[in-house]
């Protein structure tokens, strides 16, 4: 028999929300957003030739357009109709969209959870934190996403119109897709070749690649330069780093790949001197995670590989279109070694201190990155008879989101093929999820335990 008040709710009967954190809605979102996808390019009106597309090339195509990687297992335009070629062009722009509103959102909402003193400090110091309400939030992005690709649309449409004598319809479709994609650090192209047809061609080159630095230093970085462009001493902390990181990654990389590649017949070697200048520059950027190519990634010096590796997994900047463990992280964990190494007691750069907490949310953010790729990659290597070069560098652009390939992506079995699945979904998703659960879980211990000296080394 049951007791209690009459009409009383009954308590145990309450149901709790199956989505109780913000980054939990990220992730659903973005599942459904590949489930939909994959369904719509399964269709045989998105095939170019007939019946429809098996599962597993629909789910790898939709993942990678939504995770705005890049990797594909066919050829995009040769494969798919121009139904598949606009539900992929949509995927791109939605993936793009989705992860600069909700990374922004994300930061704004942990900006709003410190406490009043540190929001105070953290509004005087960050503005690109507190940068309004969701409304500002999504009229913002969209803003900024609408006219970095109308602009780059535009340039590149007068080129094909002016230089390669396309119809004007063709010009147009082609400048649209290459922006959305480049804005949106997707790599996808119209072209067998992806973009090695221009390698020369600064009037291509170089809109894609400004496209793909922009649409990578993300949304708060883009809206602080906005209103202070000129004077740098008044711009937040993130967006110092930001800004000085992917200057000096964009310096080193262009620097090395150049100077790897310069003699390569199969890359630099072919090309004149501006020309070597230009794709090196190109490929010194695409890494910052685009996937566009100029030049053939599988006739690459190893060293250059391994360089590129390296920079695909740093990746871009926090809240923007670009991967990787972001140059942020990497920047942070810079002066965390430096200040152990002088013997300093805080860790500071430009001028202010990095907190404990940023410090070993940095580190957690980059190991298990570390641990993602590198048990990925033994499980590729145990499926597919491949180098392990090919494969590292396969899963590592997975990761990061960037979609440069050595041409093993079709080889892969249909086992490998899902587990980059999963990778590109970790990768895109996976930082930004961790780093926003990690700074929402807000517990504190009531007691501090006595201090232990491990030997460290």
């Amino acid at each position: 028999m049951r007791t209690g008040t009459v009409g009383a709710p009954d308590r145990r009967n309450r149901r709790r929300p199956l989505l109780t954190h913000p980054y939990q809605v990220v992730v659903v979102a973005f599942a459904t957003a590949i489930a939909v996808g994959t369904l719509l390019l399964v269709l045989p009106v998105a095939r170019a030739g007939d019946g429809g597309a098996p599962f597993l090339t629909a789910l790898f195509t939709a993942t990678s357009a939504v995770c705005v990687t890049g990797l594909v297992v066919v050829d995009t335009a040769a494969y798919w109709s121009p139904f598949g070629e606009a539900v992929v062009l949509a995927l791109i722009q939605i993936g793009g969209f989705g992860i600069m509103t909700m990374a922004s959102l994300l930061g704004l909402l942990v900006s709003r959870r410190l406490g009043l003193r540190t929001r105070l400090n953290a509004a005087a110091e960050t503005k690109s934190l507190g940068i309004g309400d969701v409304r500002a939030v999504l009229t913002g992005v969209l803003k900024i996403t609408l006219l970095f690709e109308a602009l780059t649309a535009a340039l590149l449409t007068a080129r094909f119109l002016v230089a390669y004598d396309e119809p004007f319809p063709r010009a147009l479709y082609h400048g649209v897709f290459h922006a959305v994609s480049a804005f949106n650090n997707a790599g996808f192209a119209l072209y067998d070749d992806s973009l090695a047809r221009f390698v020369g061609d600064a009037w291509i080159c170089l809109p894609v690649a400004v496209a793909v630095i922009l649409g990578g230093l993300g949304f708060p970085v883009l809206l602080e330069l906005r209103r202070a462009p000129r004077t740098p001493r008044r711009w937040s902390l993130h967006t110092k780093i930001t800004v000085t990181a992917t200057a000096v990654l964009l310096v080193l990389g262009t620097a090395f790949v150049t100077a790897a590649e310069w003699g390569n017949p199969g890359t630099l070697g072919s090309l004149d001197a501006p020309g070597r200048l230009l794709a090196g520059f190109f490929h010194g950027v695409m890494p910052r995670t685009a996937g566009f190519n100029s030049l053939d990634v599988a006739a690459m010096q190893d060293e250059t590989l391994v360089g590129t590796m390296i920079l695909m997994f740093i990746g871009g900047g926090s809240a923007g279109t670009a991967g990787g463990i972001k140059v942020t992280t990497f920047v942070i964990l810079f002066f965390v070694i430096y200040a152990e190494v002088r013997g300093e007691e805080n860790v500071n750069a430009f001028d202010r201190r990095i907190g404990p907490r940023v410090q070993r949310q940095a580190l957690t953010v980059a190991l298990l990155s570390v641990a993602a790729v590198v048990t990925a990659t033994l499980a590729v290597v145990a499926l597919a008879d491949l180098p392990l070069e090919k494969v590292t560098f396969e899963v590592v652009s997975a990761f990061g989101t960037v979609g440069l390939s050595t041409g093993i992506t079709d080889e892969l079995p249909s086992a490998a093929q899902v587990l980059l699945v999963l990778v590109m979904f970790l990768g895109r998703l996976g930082p930004i999820a961790l780093a926003s659960s990690i700074a929402l879980r807000d517990r504190r211990r009531m007691y501090t335990l006595p201090e232990g000296r491990p030997i460290v080394g």
